[in-house]
This record gives C-alpha cells, structure tokens and sequence, in this order.
C-alpha cells in the first residue's frame, strides 16, 4: 500500500458532516508512514474547508469528480478540465427532449450558476451568494464548466441516468452519487475519478496495484475498479457493491479506518 484514495461523502464524511477522529488519526497515521494520501470526490473546490480543518494539508484533492486536481499545500488548482459552453448549452437541449421537466445548475472553476427552478424550497438558505438566473454560455465558457449538473423531479437516479446518457454521451460523461434527489452529474468526456486519480498515481511513480481505494456511489465504481484493491462501503449504492470484491464497514462505524489500521499492522 503506497497510495490511498478515498472518496469523502458516504465514505469518510458522515452524514452530519463531521469525520470521526478515529479516521482522522488513521489517516495521519498511514502518511506519517510514508504512504501518500489523495481525497477524490464530487465537491468542488469551495467545499473543501471541513476536509482541510480535519486533515490540513495531509494530500491532495481531486475534486468535481475528477475535473479539478487542487494542492492543499499550495492552495492551487493544479489540473482542471472543462467543458466547452456550447456543449452544455446543447447537453441542456438534449436532455430537455427527453425529459421536459428538468432543471439545471453548472458548477464553473470560479462560482455555482443555479437555474430559477434548480434549488429546492429551503436551499437557497445556503446559497445566499448565488443568485439563480439562465444559464448563458459565453459567460460559462468564460469560467470553464467543470460539472454541469441536471436534476429531475419524477424519475429515479437510474431511471435519469439510462434515459440521458445515451444522447450525451459524445458530449459528456454522466454519473450520479446522491441518495436522495435525483441529480446527473456531468463533465468533460475525458473525466471520472479514475482517469484522473491514474494521473495522480503516475506522478507520484506508484503502480495501480499499490493503490487502496475507498468509495460509496456510482460515480465511485471506476476508480475502485482500477485500484489494486478497491472497497465499497457497506451501505453504499448496490451498485458500488456488486463492482467490488472487497467491502469496508460503514462511515458510521469508521469503515475505512478499520481498513488503514489493519492494513498499516
């Protein structure tokens, strides 16, 4: 084990948003060892400051599901790729004509764009800084769309995701990773956790087969499948589960510590 990547929501960050000091301890454990450390997740940039109280600047962050590699120690965006504004705007077409009650949002590299239909009643509470409004693609080809995000209101995750991703697919690459809303994730075609977390890897000079991951939701599956060993959590997507053959206790019940600490001795 030279190299652990972990996804953060579902898999080390419980569901009130604290990370247990358990999982915290093991985790500076392992990189005092000399093993090298990469948080790999769905949150973009502006959400990382949880992760950075409890780690500070233990490893790196590839973040928007693979679009965004940031350096903790740097406090830079080291690697980024985007969408080009068109391709979202004609994406948005697509997915209208096949469901005509969706609604969009498009996280960009320097702020969240939210259409007026997007937020739930109540969310705007905690996105007082966005003012929702219509996507306009010249501004979001000017900030570079790292994950544009559709949500429908009648059809489950799968049911969306099977619908969609066959008229995007040449535009985008599609997952999902929330238990309850119904939310497709989109970025670049090139983009998943995998793909970038094998850059990552062979920067640092370290063979998939060396690497631990850790993960809980579809847009996990890629990235487990390619390490030497991946664990999906026990109470993950179904999904998640039946990719892995190894299984990680839940986040309730420091899953991934439990791993560390017997793998490390």
């Amino acid at each position: 084990m030279r190299l652990i990547a972990s996804d953060l929501d579902g898999t080390i960050v419980r569901r009130d948003g604290s990370i247990s000091e358990r999982t915290i301890q093991a985790f500076r454990r392992a990189r005092n060892e000399g093993v090298q450390i990469v948080f790999v997740t769905g949150r973009p940039t502006r959400w990382l400051q949880p992760i950075r109280e409890a780690f500070d600047s233990i490893g790196s962050v590839i973040c928007s599901n693979g679009a965004v590699v940031y350096d903790f120690e740097t406090d830079q965006i080291i690697e980024s790729h985007t969408i080009p504004g068109q391709d979202v705007m004609m994406t948005r077409e697509l997915i209208l004509n096949v469901e005509p009650e969706a609604t969009f949002a498009a996280e960009t590299l320097l702020q969240l764009h939210l259409e007026e239909t997007f937020p739930e009643p109540g969310d705007m509470r905690h996105l007082r800084e966005f003012r929702p409004a219509p996507l306009d693609a010249a501004r979001l080809g000017q900030e570079g769309v790292v994950k544009f995000l559709a949500k429908s209101r009648l059809l489950t995750p799968e049911d969306f995701h099977g619908l969609v991703e066959p008229h995007v697919h040449e535009l985008v690459s599609v997952t999902h990773s929330a238990f309850n809303v119904t939310l497709l994730e989109m970025a670049h075609p090139s983009v998943n956790k995998a793909a970038a977390l094998a850059r990552h890897a062979e920067a640092l000079g370290i063979p998939a087969s060396d690497v631990i991951a850790f993960g809980d939701m579809p847009n996990d599956i890629q990235m487990l499948g390619w390490a030497g060993r991946g664990y999906a959590m026990s109470g993950g997507h179904p999904t998640a589960l039946a990719a892995c053959e190894f299984e990680a206790d839940t986040v309730e019940n420091d899953g991934v510590a439990r791993v560390i600490e017997d793998l490390l001795g």
